[in-house]
């Protein structure tokens, strides 16, 4: 028994030393560049492919080949890859969604150039460079952890490396060549990635898949250290690594033994669902797809010529039909990915795994091998298997709950492994099943027509959750997800919605591909070709249907017209080429489509406002006069028209009026102002009239604390925001403001104290239930919808928010001179006044009795901050209750009723602006 024991521990060793060098690899690359590289298994291939090259094919000498391959290829590759691929995102500010698609498309690429140059069968004479004695891999893992652990801790370079890690751009202005850095670790990373496919190739099947796939789901162990600790990633991988040897000697007996048994072959398979769905997040910056500029519209007849195309296919026979037979599966499958994430803007990597579910469950059921349920033709099994699959979406979309970026990327790649590992790949599951097309379209023909019809009804559900009220609320969700929370949109119930949906969707695909094979084949849904689905959907356009059919033409077409992995080849280049392409291939055929009719010259356009004018004149007054009266502008023009009068309001100051400067030095306006009267403004357009200020909610807060890691950002404040009247807080930085303000409007909880909103305690309701119940709120930075029209933004805070008036959104428009052609304008590139006002518009859609706004004058000029003042006057005469949070002390002291001062989480002062103002420059000068 000891000498069993001590055999399976010395292969467990051997397993976990090969996962040690992954884990390094990763978290030195993480390090160094802030990439997670979904790339590294695809090159642990390559370079085990390129040693038996050498070797066995060109008869090299084991050491030329190991030379040659770990310290040429690797390094140099891993060097391309930060030149050409990553050092592009980087320089546009390193948006995460673009960064995800290039690592998964370097992936896809690499995997698909080794099945087109090597084939995709399997190799069993992989050379072995290190012996099958685990202490000579043991070895070099832990010398090269060691190695980088003393050049990060105690060298130049490692100081570097830390300080890039902790802000690249303070690094490169503190003189570091942050690039220098960044190809280090990706040269560093890659020759890991090299030594651990040539370490494992003797020991495994070597092909273009599966050792990538085996590579990436030892990710675990660099997920258990955090992405930051080698010496926690080595003892984890060790550790698994034994323990899933150990358990080969266990044999478990009953119904459960397949599964356990499962579980003992797969630890690091358990270990990855453990490390991404239970530990703490990792990367939870916002990704994918944010779409900075509004979406290419499909051309007029493109629809005609995808119909005719999906058509064609009934004059084919033989092979050619057969094959065509998969495009309409596939494509409902990829639908499924623009609901997910082109639509909803959630990462979604297991795609995969619910198509094969959909096949698995509509073969079970077909055959009367479903427990408890009796055999079912085809088409009703396939339905069935959609209804069960669709629930299943929970598995993917309770994660998204609380995970974005980063961490849903892993936990959805988690359960695309696990899915795979415990259910597909096992043959208590699979074994001896087969799946038929249901009767009566039995031949390609008629099975090809009733997929186009299956197709058909998926194409009308995707619209219907790309269209209206929900297609509205996807989008804002997908676009600024804490916007849309703050505009009212559920957001947690939206994305279950979602990945249920896509669940659902890719189910029936799923099913459709199996019938159409004739077969329940594994390995068409493996992880890896989730992950090639998406690069594929993203690429090709995340929110377009049309989009995700050509995605699916490509795939089937391309691989079945010539060697496999040309498909996947050309997904990875296009993937790639994501930081050459900011916007992707949708962006670039809107900067080459030339622009359409006669432009007019800036005569004629000064003719054209003239004339339009004219016409405004003569025309009898309409509900947009008032509305164009409070911005005090011609009826029709933009909010900066009032630039062309003199700047009176409290975002001015007169020449040679002495200036103030705040607590941290920064020029400010005069020291003492009275606050001018609220003018009276005829609303030509007013929100519905809601009950007297005075009997109106009160939003207050009581003994209110909050703490950071043991920091105290709020420590007992108690503030009241009182209907009609414009409260104001001021105060340096890190006084606490934004943490009360995110504590009001439900993103952040107090530790302690209540948040009460009339006698309701609000303290645990989420920000989307506080805005139904009358609580709006905007952004310092911009919370607005780029990839939705003016009105469409503004009509999603109209239908999230309380009211049920259908002229909402009309109104709000025409307050904030939005109605006209601006109405159907893309907010993506409008200007940063005319952004301002839609955030507000939107905010004030949906009726709210309180309005908290985040600093509203940042990035406006002083005739904006005049505008601004004369509205936000305007709706504080109407009775609605404003806190201004704000660094402007000019606007503060010409617009807020009373004003709160902040420093160290406390309220140290409140009062009318002038006297408070008064207070602080005296201390100010006793200072």
């Amino acid at each position: 028994m000891s000498s069993l024991t001590y055999d399976l521990t010395l292969a467990g060793l051997s397993v976990g030393g090969a996962a040690a060098l992954t884990g390094v690899g990763l978290i030195v690359t993480y390090r160094a560049t802030g990439v997670l590289n979904f790339a590294h298994g695809a090159i642990a291939m390559v370079c085990a492919y390129v040693l038996r090259q050498c070797v066995v094919e060109w008869g090299w000498p084991l050491w030329a080949g190991a030379v040659v391959t770990l310290l040429i290829l690797a390094p140099v590759l891993g060097v391309v890859l930060e030149r050409f691929v990553f050092r592009p995102l980087s320089v546009l500010g390193g948006d995460p969604a673009q960064t995800l698609v290039a690592s998964i498309g370097v992936f896809v690429l690499l995997v698909g150039g080794a099945a087109l140059l090597w084939g995709q069968g399997a190799r069993d004479d992989a050379p072995e460079l290190v012996s099958s004695d685990p202490w000579g891999q043991l070895a070099v893992v832990l010398v090269l952890a060691a190695g980088v652990g003393a050049v990060i801790r105690w060298t130049r370079f490692g100081r570097e490396l830390r300080a890039v890690v902790d802000d690249r751009g303070l690094a490169v202005l503190g003189g570091i060549d942050a690039d220098r850095v960044a190809a280090a670790g990706w040269a560093f990373g890659a020759f890991t990635a090299g030594l651990t496919g040539v370490l494992l190739a003797p020991f495994v099947r070597l092909d273009p898949y599966g050792l990538p796939l085996l590579v990436m789901e030892v990710v675990a162990v660099a997920v258990a250290a955090r992405m930051r600790s080698l010496p926690v990633a080595v003892v984890v991988a060790l550790g698994v690594g034994v323990a899933q040897s150990q358990l080969t000697r266990l044999h478990p007996s009953g119904r459960g033994e397949p599964l356990l048994q499962a579980v003992g072959a797969n630890l690091f398979v358990v270990a990855l669902l453990v490390a991404c769905l239970a530990l703490p997040r990792i990367g939870t910056r916002d990704a994918l797809p944010r779409t900075a500029t509004a979406r290419v519209p499909t051309p007029q007849g493109a629809w005609i010529v995808a119909a005719i195309l999906f058509l064609i296919p009934l004059g084919f026979a033989g092979s050619d039909l057969h094959t065509s037979v998969q495009v309409p599966a596939l494509g409902v499958v990829l639908l499924s990915l623009v609901v997910v994430t082109g639509r909803g803007g959630q990462i979604s990597l297991g795609q995969a795994a619910y198509a094969g579910l959909g096949a698995l469950f509509t073969a079970l059921l077909a055959a009367g091998r479903f427990p408890g349920l009796p055999r079912l033709p085809e088409l009703a099994a396939l339905a069935l298997a959609v209804v069960l699959v669709a629930p299943l979406g929970l598995l993917t979309g309770w994660p998204a709950i609380t995970r974005r970026g980063l961490a849903l990327a892993l936990a959805t790649f988690a359960v695309g492994v696990g899915v795979s590992r415990f259910v597909f790949t096992q043959p208590y599951a699979t074994s001896g099943l087969s799946l038929d097309r249901p009767a009566g379209f039995e031949g390609d023909r008629a099975y090809y027509v009733l997929e186009l019809t299956l197709l058909t009804l998926a194409l009308l559900a995707t619209h219907a959750l790309r269209r209206g009220r929900t297609g509205r609320a996807l989008a804002a969700m997908r676009d600024h997800e804490s916007g849309a929370s703050a505009a009212g949109v559920r957001v947690p119930a939206l994305k279950l919605l979602a990945f249920v949906a896509g669940a659902a969707l890719a189910a029936l695909g799923g099913g459709m591909l199996g019938m159409g094979l004739r077969a329940f084949d594994p390995t068409a849904y493996d992880p890896v070709r989730g992950l090639l689905w998406f690069a594929a959907v993203v690429v090709l356009g995340a929110d377009s249907t049309l989009g995700a059919l050509t995605a699916a033409a490509l795939l089937v077409g391309l691989d079945a017209g010539a060697r496999g992995g040309v498909a996947a080849a050309l997904v990875g280049v296009l993937a790639v080429l994501v930081g050459r392409l900011p916007g992707g291939p949708y962006e670039a055929v809107r900067r080459l489509r030339p622009r359409r009719g006669a432009g007019l010259t800036a005569t004629g356009l000064r003719a054209r406002r003239r004339l339009q004018r004219v016409l405004r004149t003569a025309a009898p007054p309409t509900a947009a006069s008032g509305a164009d009266a409070m911005h005090g502008q011609e009826p029709g023009t933009a909010l900066p028209a009032t630039a062309n009068t003199p700047p009176t309001g409290p975002g001015s100051a007169r020449p040679g009026t002495p200036r103030r400067t705040d607590p941290d030095g920064a020029e400010q306006g005069p020291p003492r102002r009275s606050r001018p009267p609220t003018p009276h403004v005829a609303h030509g357009a007013p929100p519905p009239p809601g009950p007297p200020a005075e009997t109106r909610a009160v939003l207050t807060t009581h003994h209110l604390q909050a703490r950071y890691d043991g920091f105290t950002a709020l420590d007992g404040v108690d503030l009241t925001v009182p209907p009609g009247r414009i409260t104001a807080i001021i105060g340096p930085n890190g006084a606490g403001k934004t943490t009360l303000f995110h504590c009001l409007a439900g993103t952040v909880r107090p530790s302690r104290g209540r948040v009460r909103y009339g006698d309701r305690d609000i303290t645990r309701l989420p920000a989307h239930a506080r805005t139904r119940l009358g609580i709006a709120r905007t952004f310092q930075q911009l919370a607005v919808f780029p990839t939705l029209t003016v009105a469409e933004n503004v009509r999603v805070g109209a239908e999230q928010g309380r009211t049920t008036d259908p002229a909402a959104v009309d109104r709000a428009l025409r307050l904030f001179t939005l109605d006209g052609p601006l109405r159907d304008a893309p907010a993506a590139g409008l200007p940063t006044g005319t952004l301002r006002r839609v955030e507000l518009a939107r905010a004030l859609a949906g009726t709210p009795s309180v309005l908290l706004l985040d600093e509203p004058a940042a990035g406006l000029d002083t005739a904006e901050v005049t505008a601004l003042a004369r509205i936000l006057r305007a709706l504080a005469a109407d009775g609605t209750a404003l806190l201004v949070v704000e660094h402007d002390l000019d606007l503060v002291a010409g617009l807020a009723d009373v004003v709160h001062v902040m420093t160290a989480g406390r309220i140290i002062a409140s009062g009318p602006p002038a006297d408070v103002l008064e207070t602080l420059d005296a201390r100010e000068t006793a200072v």
